[in-house]
């Protein structure tokens, strides 16, 4: 398998990770434990897990100065989608905050 394949397979699993935290965070869970017996916190468990084998994975041929910066496109991924499904802000800040996010990560990666 590649690795930059599986840094991208890594990334695209911890978002969907994230996003499964956000939805069972928004569950109402009772007492403290219910919370981590909720299926979107198990699904995001588990997917950060599955992220970690791949990111792991990539890190066997990708140098970490640039493979974990790199996992920062997740940050814009998540936040665009946090609009989109919550209503959460997605304001000119952000957009500017992930531009410089992004501009970071084609610098790394084209150094």
């Amino acid at each position: 398998m590649n690795s930059y394949f599986a840094l991208l397979t890594s990334i695209v699993i911890g978002i969907g990770g994230q996003l499964s935290l956000k939805a069972g965070a928004l569950q109402s869970f009772g007492s403290k434990i219910n919370l981590f017996l909720q299926p979107y916190v198990l699904v995001g468990l588990v997917s950060y897990f599955v992220a970690a084998l791949f990111y792991i994975y990539a890190l066997k041929k990708i140098p970490i100065s640039v493979a974990y910066p790199t996992v920062a496109i997740s940050y814009a991924v998540v936040s665009f989608l946090a609009h989109l499904l919550w209503g959460e802000p997605f304001g000119v800040k952000q957009v500017i905050a992930l531009l410089l996010i992004g501009l970071g990560i084609f610098t790394l990666n084209h150094s």
